[in-house]
């Protein structure tokens, strides 16, 4: 009985020992809360001002002394540094903010909790400033002004063959806007640092290295330098290859891929000045043995310059490595020096006679009356080409109307026909009474050429 007793004694000596420590703490607590009641909690900061465990009347004096020493650091690239200081724009407190609200808005009785929490605040209303002299102190930064680099993408470089990367270049640029809007921030949540780069502050090429865009456009261009395409004008070819066609290539700021359609067009029109045949001067050769030269008319090799431009893009677009003739808007019979060839009709003007030979052979030949060169009628000369040939026709013209067996135009309404009113022919007869610019043949020639030529049969007319 005796030990029970002495148990339960010690047992009750322990609930009361605890119920005193507790109460003790508890009291503590309380005592605690009761000075938070006139200071601010564990870790206080204000707009960037540590009024930890301070009064009301001790942070006010606090603050009031930060801005007269409060000067705001700018970290700028390549290790730059700016201030502005609290001195510079006339930095004050605003003894009417809201920082006694702050305060009464602190948890007193859960004060505990602040000494391992920062109790951050920021009051819009805390600090003032003057504006014009903030403004006059952004304008005059350096870096706003000084050694100002832009930003470039990556770019791009032939080298060898084939395209290669260039790293793209941060610059310094500063977007004046934000820089500002960071500034004046910074200014009144009181920071005394403010890094450029972390807040966005610069302007920064949109396309890096790594970006994916960057690797597409270097395939692209690498793809359109692979081509390759021959062209074919007969026994001749021009060979386009990358050595050429990377000139016409460039990147523009959305890192697409540019071809140059004035260059490829440029290309284009030296083929046709180099290659085209229409109206160029011919020796010919007569059928008196003579050598004359011919210019004009309509026949020959002409490039559809339009179309082949576009053909020649798509060539390029596509990376192609091909043999292609050009895109013409009108073929000759032949594509080597002589692309008249052995079938053609001779029309001398200056004898007012013509021949007509098919595949080296003379078919038929006769004399002829041409256009009035008196009356500004006169066949021009040149090398063309029929047009068609028509059985049956009435030619009509200003105060003229004819019917015809035989119609084979070759320039336009000028071609040879039958002429039945007629009852001679040759000799001088078109210096007085020659025709409209059609040369007039006698029945039986226009018949023999009629039933022997082609279409696109070359019609040479010339003065010797």
């Amino acid at each position: 009985m005796k030990n029970i007793n002495i148990k339960r004694l010690f047992k009750s000596e322990i609930i009361g020992n605890t119920i005193i420590l507790i109460t003790s703490m508890v009291l503590i607590y309380l005592l605690i809360s009761l000075y938070f009641i006139n200071h601010f909690l564990f870790n206080t900061v204000i707009n960037g001002v540590d009024v930890s465990l301070k009064t009301y009347d001790a942070a006010d004096s606090i603050i009031r002394n930060y801005t007269k020493d409060y000067k705001l650091q700018l970290i700028e690239r390549n290790e730059k540094m700016e201030e502005i200081t609290g001195w510079d724009i006339e930095m004050r407190y605003n003894q009417k903010s809201s920082i006694s609200k702050i305060h009464q808005m602190q948890n007193k009785v859960g004060w505990i909790t602040s000494l391992c929490k920062e109790q951050k605040y920021c009051s819009e209303d805390l600090f003032g400033y003057n504006k014009e002299k903030l403004d006059n102190k952004i304008n005059k930064l350096e870096c706003l002004n000084k050694n100002i680099i832009e930003p470039q993408n990556v770019s791009f470089k032939y080298s060898s063959g084939s395209y290669e990367w260039i790293k793209e270049i941060d610059g310094n640029k500063v977007y004046k806007d934000k820089l500002y809007k960071a500034i004046q921030m910074s200014i009144l949540n009181g920071k005394t640092k403010l890094d450029l780069n972390k807040n966005l502050c610069y302007q920064n090429p949109k396309y890096i290295l790594s970006s994916d865009k960057t690797l597409e456009t270097k395939n692209l261009l690498n793809k359109y330098v692979t081509a390759e395409i021959t062209y074919v004008f007969g026994s001749e070819n021009e060979k386009l290859e990358k050595n050429v066609i990377y000139q016409w290539l460039s990147v523009d700021e959305q890192l697409e891929v540019v071809i140059n359609k004035k260059a490829v067009k440029q290309y284009v029109n030296w083929l046709s000045k180099k290659y085209d045949t229409v109206g160029v001067a011919r020796k010919i050769k007569t059928s008196t043995n003579k050598i004359i030269e011919v210019k004009g008319g309509f026949y020959g090799w002409k490039i559809n310059n339009v179309a082949e431009t576009a053909a020649l893009l798509e060539n390029i677009r596509q990376g192609e490595v091909i043999q292609k003739e050009p895109i013409y808007t009108q073929r000759a019979l032949y594509r080597d020096e002589d692309d008249i060839g052995n079938t053609y009709i001779e029309i001398n003007i200056t004898r007012q006679h013509l021949w007509f030979y098919k595949e080296g052979k003379l078919v038929t030949q006769g004399a002829i009356v041409t256009g009035n060169p008196n009356k500004g009628n006169s066949t021009e000369v040149g090398v063309y080409m029929l047009n068609y040939k028509q059985k049956g026709s009435t030619l009509i013209g200003p105060n003229y109307e004819a019917e015809v067996t035989y119609w084979m135009p070759f320039n336009g309404n000028i071609g040879i026909h039958d002429a039945s009113w007629r009852y001679s022919f040759g000799s001088n007869i078109y210096t007085r009474n020659g025709s409209h610019g059609c040369i007039n043949a006698p029945l039986y020639l226009a018949k023999t050429i009629f039933e022997n030529i082609d279409e696109g049969t070359p019609v040479i007319c010339y003065e010797e």
